[in-house]
């Protein structure tokens, strides 16, 4: 009986655990409108304002969005999760469909020279979706569609990596496949001969130093928007290159 009692308690924990990684980050519901861009392959799944480079290769596939002035942040809303559906438009919205979960990959822009504005414009919230995500929840047809959407978790598989670029003089490293809340509001790295080093945000979701690592292994830690920070220790060899991309052994 104690035996059983024990299981009983493993399996209840265990469900905790599981919906605390599963569950919303914020409950709430907000007012948006969707668009979409491309074709159904994708048409624009190359690097865009959060610097991820190819979206298939990258893990992102066509379960993006690009993020409006409002949501995106100056970059830093790069990598995190929504859950969208279409709402209020019986005529365009398909009955029944299950909401869907994007990535923030891209930015949105505004557009000032419209008389009549451009859905991007500050302050509206508004997500430009791959054409596969919008046909998902609306038709085709209806070209922009009012939704609701949440923040949620990201699920990601494997570590976190960090794609090195620049020169000797300064590095700038992509951060990504960023697990639960995915984007990233501080980094620091550390050569094996130096401190912790915080790196600047120069743009999307890539972070700059000027301090001189070649020739030493590379750790990182990473700060997600939850506040979460995790160590990334030894990450790379010491003959690291420029271009090279690595996989931390652990993820958020």
């Amino acid at each position: 009986m104690a035996k059983l009692y024990s299981y009983v308690l493993l399996a209840f924990f265990m469900a905790l655990l599981v919906r605390s990684k599963s569950g919303p980050i914020d409950s709430n519901w907000y007012d948006a409108h969707a668009t979409f861009y491309g074709d159904m392959n994708g048409g624009e799944t190359m690097q865009g304002a959060c610097g991820y480079g190819n979206l298939f290769r990258q893990g992102y596939g066509l379960k993006t969005a690009a993020l409006s002035t409002a949501l995106f942040n100056d970059g830093f809303a790069c990598g995190s999760c929504f859950e969208i559906k279409c709402v209020n438009d019986p005529e365009w919205c398909i009955k029944g469909a299950p909401p869907i979960i994007v990535t923030a990959t891209n930015f949105c822009p505004p557009n000032y020279s419209k008389p009549d504005g451009n859905w991007c414009n500050p302050p509206l919230k508004h997500f430009d979706l791959s054409m596969k995500m919008f046909t998902s929840i609306a038709i085709y047809r209806a070209g922009i569609i009012p939704v609701q959407y949440r923040r949620v978790p990201c699920t990601k598989f494997g570590g976190v990596k960090f794609e090195i670029k620049g020169n000797p003089y300064w590095t700038l490293v992509l951060v990504y496949n960023i697990a639960n809340a995915g984007d990233v509001s501080s980094v620091s790295i550390k050569g094996d001969k130096t401190n912790w080093v915080p790196m600047s945000h120069n743009w999307g979701q890539h972070w700059l130093t000027d301090t001189y690592l070649v020739g030493q292994v590379l750790s990182f830690r990473v700060t997600t928007s939850d506040g979460k920070t995790l160590e990334f220790n030894h990450v790379t060899p010491k003959n690291w290159g420029f271009g090279q991309t690595f996989e931390g052994k652990i993820n958020f």
